[in-house]
């Protein structure tokens, strides 16, 4: 089993959004038993729901999702999960004070071509980019799992 966290700041916007994309992406090619997926956030809003942005973004793409509640990451995750994906180079920063190590910790985006931040659409209210930004990290952070899993 591949156990994978999603990460970002407050685990109601871009690290849920992965989550439910990679779940949808790892269903659609029937690995949806090889996989474990979840996501936290550095300062998460501990308890609060999936932003509406994120809802309405996973609604147009039907891809389904389920009753969230943010959930703030901690050190002992560390050693419940395989890979830890942060979507900004603050998140992975976050994440190396938190677990004082690194040896599982990427930026989703280092999986494609583009190796760039995703932004927060909490503060730019583009959701769309986000969504598309996401939606190609995952995609290659599959491949990426496929091809290593061989």
């Amino acid at each position: 089993m591949i156990r994978i966290c999603f990460v970002c700041l407050g685990n109601i916007c871009r690290s849920t959004m992965a989550e439910y994309i990679m779940k949808d992406l790892v269903k659609k090619e029937n690995l949806d038993k090889k996989f474990h997926i979840e996501s936290r956030g550095v300062a998460a809003d501990v308890g609060c729901d999936i932003h509406n942005g994120t809802k309405k973004m996973l609604d147009l793409n039907n891809i389904p999702y389920d009753k969230h509640y943010a959930r703030q990451l901690n050190a002992s995750d560390y050693e419940k999960f395989d890979y830890f994906i942060g979507m900004d180079k603050y998140n992975v920063l976050d994440m190396k004070r938190i677990f004082k190590k690194d040896d599982k910790i990427y930026k989703l985006l280092d999986f494609t071509k583009k190796s760039k931040e995703i932004d927060d659409p909490w503060y730019t209210h583009n959701f769309n980019i986000t969504y598309e930004e996401i939606y190609e990290g995952c995609k290659a952070l599959l491949t990426f799992l496929k091809r290593k899993d061989k």
